[in-house]
């Protein structure tokens, strides 16, 4: 089920990972492509979404060419939790999946390169990996970590 991210969290969720032009930005799970186009066109970073839904996946590119950011951003259809699915290159990766799901992707996250910074709209990694910070944004908590 697809459920969008409030604008006003995602500005929060970027600001918080300080995504910048230099950041490839991973949204795993990436829905409509709403995180990366924002994160394109406000800091000019690069990124790539995936989503298990290819109806998902064909509304983000044709949503990125309209926001004039298809040069910067990419959408792939694929299950993040294929190990063929690789987003081993991201400095920033983009969450808003249920907890279960962050929970059982947390090995992956935590075995990327030291420094990526991982923010996840609503939802934690649980008891074992503590945010290094989290924000309240209207209804909704934002989380950071920072793999180290």
């Amino acid at each position: 089920m697809f459920l969008g991210t409030d604008p006003a969290v995602v500005r929060a969720m970027l600001t918080l990972a300080k995504v910048t032009k230099n950041d490839v930005v991973y949204d795993l799970g990436c829905g409509d492509g709403r995180i990366l186009i924002a994160a394109a066109k406000t800091y000019g970073a690069r990124g790539v979404g995936i989503d298990i839904d290819p109806v998902q996946v064909a509304a983000a590119t044709a949503a990125a060419q309209a926001a004039g950011v298809s040069d910067k951003v990419t959408f792939k259809v694929g299950d993040i939790f294929d190990p063929s699915v690789t987003f081993s290159d991201a400095t920033v990766v983009t969450l808003f999946l249920l907890p279960e799901l962050n929970l059982r992707l947390q090995p992956r996250l935590r075995e990327l390169k030291r420094g990526t910074r991982v923010v996840s709209n609503s939802f934690d990694m649980g008891t074992a990996w503590p945010p290094d910070k989290a924000e309240q944004i209207g209804n909704f908590a934002i989380y950071l970590w920072t793999v180290r």
